[in-house]
């Protein structure tokens, strides 16, 4: 099973990122924040193309998962990467699937298999 989803956009970078934040706002979730992560370095000295990170969160996913097993919390909020890379656009997520193999003896029920849809919805729909 893939660690990520990531699919190349035919968008330009900015286009890309405002997607991804209307289609996280769609699919019900809200947006926490956004990591200028290109920016951020860069007034550090190193340079980078474009890099975002978006971060958002659904308060039923988020106390669900942390019920299950507190841990989890290392892996929220969730978030989505949108970057450029060989001069492509790219938007990649972490698959919440893989949530049980970090957290065996977490209940998780069908809630991974149902989030990781919504996030493959929401790449999917940004692309």
């Amino acid at each position: 099973m893939e660690f990520d989803y990531t699919l190349v956009s035919s968008k330009s970078f900015d286009d890309a990122v405002q997607a991804v934040e209307k289609e996280i706002s769609n699919s019900g979730m809200k947006v926490l924040y956004v990591h200028d992560v290109q920016k951020s370095l860069s007034e550090k000295g190193f340079k980078r193309d474009g890099f975002k990170i978006v971060e958002f969160c659904n308060a039923k996913f988020a106390n669900a998962f942390l019920n299950a097993d507190i841990k989890i919390g290392l892996c929220m909020p969730c978030k989505i990467n949108v970057y450029i890379s060989g001069g492509e656009t790219f938007i990649s997520g972490m698959r919440p699937v893989v949530l049980s193999q970090f957290f065996p003896n977490a209940d998780l029920g069908g809630m991974p298999a149902e989030l990781d849809q919504i996030i493959k919805t929401i790449i999917n729909n940004s692309k």
